[in-house]
C-alpha cells in the first residue's frame, strides 16, 4: 500500500461515491435551494394556528415530511464534500451557507412542534389512530410536552443552531485540517505521517518501530492542538448542560438520554459491567498477543497489533463484494441483491486523499440509497469497516421502505445492532470456510480486535470518559485541556491495568473522536453490540431467525428500546444480556490461545 495520499482532485472516480442520486446535477440543488423558503413558506401558511384537532395534524404531518425530507437532501448534498475533502475551502463554505439557510427555515417551520406540544394526550392517540405510522411520532411527541419550551424560545434556538452546532465543525478542522503531522524516521527511511494515515494504516503496522515512532510523532503534533479541541468541547458541554436546564433537567445525562428513550439504568450497566466484567478478558487477549508477538511489555501503542503479523490478509474491493454476497448470503437474496447495489451506484467512497477525515459513517437518505464514507487500504479489517457501515444502509434502507420520515430512524440506542451484526456474520463465513487452524484463529482475532475491541472497548472506554466529564459539569465543574487529559488517562489504567503501559500520549486519546460532539453516542456501540451478539447466536443456535432479525430492521423507530429488541429475541431489560456476551468473548479468547497451542506445539 502506498503510504502517500493524494489530492482529491488525483483520486479515480471509480472510488469515489456519487451524489447524483440526491440531486442529479448541481442545477438541480441550485433550484431546489432556492425555492426551499417558498415550500416552507407555503406550509407556515397553511398550517400556522390552524393545528386544532388529530385531523388537522395528521394532514399537515403529510406535508411537513416533504420539507424536511427536503431539507436532508439540501443538508446532505452540501455536507458531505467537505467529509471527503476538508481543505475544499469552496466546498466548506457552501456547507456552512447552506446550513445557514436552513436553520432559518427551520425556525419558521419551529410553530409546528409548539402548537402540536399543546395538544392534550387524548388528541395526540387519535393521530396514531388515524394514521399508524405516526406511532413513533406521537410517542416521541408526548415525551416532550414536559421540556418543551416556550414557542418563541424554541425559534431563536433553531436560528442559533449555526452556531450552536459549530463546536464539532471547529474540531474537525483543528484535527483533519490544520495540523501538518509531517514526517517521521525509522532506521533512516522517512515515513509521511497525517491523520488518516495514523488511524488506518501506522496503528496496525507490524513493525513495532515503526508503529511506536508513528505513535510518538502522532501525539506531538495533535498535542500541539489540545487547548483549541479542549475549548471547543468545553463550549459543546457547555452547551448541553444550558439546555438541559432550560429545559427542567438537573442533569445533562438524563437531558441527553431522554431522547434515546433509555433509562439511566440502562445507560449506567453498561458502562459499569464492562469495565467490570470485560475487562479482565481483554487483558487476558492483550497479553497473549504479547507473548505471540515476543513483545517484553504491551504500549498503548501496540494495542492494535495482530496475533500473526506474518499471516497476511490483503484485499481489494473488487474482493470485497465475493464476501458480501457469500457472508450476508444467510439475510436472504433479496437482502443480499439490496446490499450489492451499492458497487453500481457507488455509495461508498473508498478513496484515500489528502484532507478526508478519519474514520468512517453511514449516512442514510430517506427514500434514497444511503451514502457511506471510508478510507479504503486493503486491509482485511477494511472489510469489516465496509462490513459495518453498510448494516447501517440496510437499516435505513429497510426501515425507509415501512416507515414514514418522522418514524424512521430507531433509538441511538439501537444503531449501531445491525452494523455490528454484520460483522459478527463476516467472522462467522471466515472461521467456517476453512478447516486451517491459523485461518481460524485470525479470523477469531479480528473478531475480537475489530468488531468487540472497536465497539466493546474504544467506544466503551470514550463513554466511561465522557460521562466523568458530563459529572463534572452537571457538579458546576469546569475543565482544561489538562484535565481532559488527566480523566482519560484514569478511565485507560482503570481498564487495562498491569497489562499495557499507558505511555505518555495516551491521555491524548480523547482529542482523536468526533463522537462527544453527539450527545451519549459512544456506550451505544456497546448496547448495539451487545444486541447483535445476542441475535447473532439466538439464530445460529436455533432459537431465533433471520425473519425476526429483518422485521427488527423494518421496526425503524416504532418502539422504544426495550420493546423493539424483543422483535429480535433479545432482552435488554437486565444484564442478562450483557453478561452472556462477555461469557462469549471469554470463551473465544480462550480458543484463540487453545488454537495458538496447537500451532505453537
Amino acid at each position: 500500500m502506498s503510504e502517500q495520499l493524494k489530492p482529491r482532485s488525483e483520486v479515480s472516480d471509480q472510488l469515489k461515491w456519487d451524489l447524483s442520486a440526491i440531486f442529479a446535477t448541481e442545477e438541480d440543488f441550485e433550484k431546489a435551494l432556492k425555492e426551499f423558503p417558498d415550500q416552507v413558506n407555503v406550509f407556515v401558511s397553511e398550517y400556522k394556528g390552524n393545528l386544532k384537532s388529530a385531523e388537522d395534524v395528521v394532514e399537515a404531518l403529510h406535508k411537513y415530511e416533504e420539507v424536511i425530507a427536503m431539507a436532508s437532501y439540501l443538508g446532505q448534498y452540501a455536507s458531505l464534500p467537505v467529509s471527503v475533502d476538508i481543505t475544499d475551502g469552496e466546498a466548506a463554505s457552501r456547507a456552512r451557507s447552506v446550513s445557514s439557510k436552513l436553520s432559518q427555515e427551520s425556525a419558521k417551520l419551529s410553530f409546528y412542534d409548539s402548537e402540536v406540544l399543546t395538544l392534550s394526550e387524548t388528541e395526540l392517540d387519535k393521530v396514531k389512530n388515524l394514521e399508524p405510522k405516526f406511532n413513533a411520532w406521537v410517542r416521541q411527541t408526548k415525551k416532550s410536552k414536559e421540556a418543551a419550551l416556550a414557542p418563541e424560545v424554541e425559534e431563536t434556538l433553531e436560528l442559533l443552531n449555526p452556531v450552536l452546532g459549530s463546536f464539532q465543525e471547529i474540531y474537525e478542522q483543528a484535527r483533519s485540517n490544520d495540523p501538518d503531522f509531517g514526517t517521521f524516521e525509522v532506521e533512516g527511511k522517512e515515513y509521511p505521517l497525517s491523520f488518516v494515515l495514523y488511524e488506518d494504516y501506522y496503528m496496525y503496522h507490524t513493525d513495532p518501530k515503526v508503529r511506536r515512532a508513528s505513535y510518538d510523532k502522532f501525539n506531538e503534533v495533535l498535542g500541539q492542538y489540545k487547548n483549541t479541541v479542549a475549548t471547543a468541547y468545553y463550549s459543546q458541554v457547555v452547551k448541553e448542560k444550558t439546555l438541559a436546564t432550560m429545559r427542567g433537567y438537573d442533569s445533562v445525562i438524563d437531558y441527553l438520554l431522554e431522547s434515546q428513550e433509555v433509562t439511566r439504568e440502562m445507560y449506567d450497566r453498561q458502562i459499569d459491567v464492562i469495565m467490570e466484567k470485560f475487562a479482565p478478558v481483554m487483558r487476558k487477549y492483550i497479553t497473549h498477543l504479547k507473548e505471540q508477538n515476543g513483545l517484553d511489555q504491551v504500549t498503548y501503542a501496540d494495542l492494535k497489533i495482530d496475533v500473526d503479523p506474518d499471516f497476511k490478509q490483503d484485499i481489494t474491493i473488487e474482493e470485497t463484494k465475493d464476501l458480501v454476497q457469500k457472508a450476508l448470503a444467510p439475510f436472504g437474496q433479496e437482502y443480499v441483491d439490496t446490499i450489492m447495489r451499492s458497487y453500481d451506484e457507488q455509495w461508498v467512497d473508498f478513496a484515500r486523499n489528502i484532507g478526508k477525515r478519519s474514520g468512517a459513517f453511514c449516512s442514510t437518505t430517506y427514500k434514497k440509497h444511503p451514502y457511506i464514507m471510508m478510507s479504503f487500504s486493503g486491509l482485511l479489517s477494511d472489510a469489516y469497516t465496509l462490513f459495518h457501515e453498510l448494516g447501517h444502509a440496510g437499516q435505513g434502507i429497510y426501515s425507509h421502505k415501512e416507515n414514514s420520515l418522522t418514524g424512521a430512524r430507531p433509538s441511538l440506542y439501537l444503531i449501531e445492532a445491525p452494523s455490528t451484526f454484520h460483522e459478527l456474520f463476516l467472522t462467522d463465513y471466515l472461521k467456517d470456510r476453512t478447516d486451517d487452524p491459523r485461518e481460524e484463529r485470525a479470523a477469531l482475532s479480528m473478531m475480537i480486535s475489530k468488531t468487540y475491541f472497536h465497539n466493546f472497548v474504544t467506544h466503551l472506554l470514550e463513554a466511561a470518559y465522557q460521562r466523568e466529564v458530563y459529572r463534572l459539569i452537571d457538579q458546576g465543574e469546569s475543565f482544561d485541556a489538562n484535565k481532559l487529559s488527566e480523566i482519560k488517562r484514569s478511565v485507560l489504567e482503570e481498564f487495562w491495568g498491569d497489562a499495557v503501559e499507558i505511555e505518555p500520549g495516551a491521555e491524548l486519546t480523547w482529542m482523536r473522536q468526533s463522537h462527544y460532539y453527539m450527545g451519549l453516542y459512544p456506550y451505544t456501540y456497546s448496547a448495539g453490540l451487545t444486541i447483535a451478539t445476542q441475535a447473532f447466536l439466538k439464530i445460529k443456535n436455533g432459537d431465533s431467525s433471520m425473519e425476526d432479525w429483518i422485521d427488527f430492521l423494518l421496526l425503524g423507530g416504532q418502539e422504544a428500546p426495550l420493546e423493539a429488541t424483543k422483535v429480535a429475541n433479545v432482552d435488554v431489560g437486565t444484564d442478562q444480556a450483557l453478561l452472556d456476551t462477555i461469557e462469549y468473548l471469554d470463551e473465544s479468547v480462550d480458543r484463540i490461545i487453545e488454537l495458538s497451542s496447537e500451532l505453537d506445539a
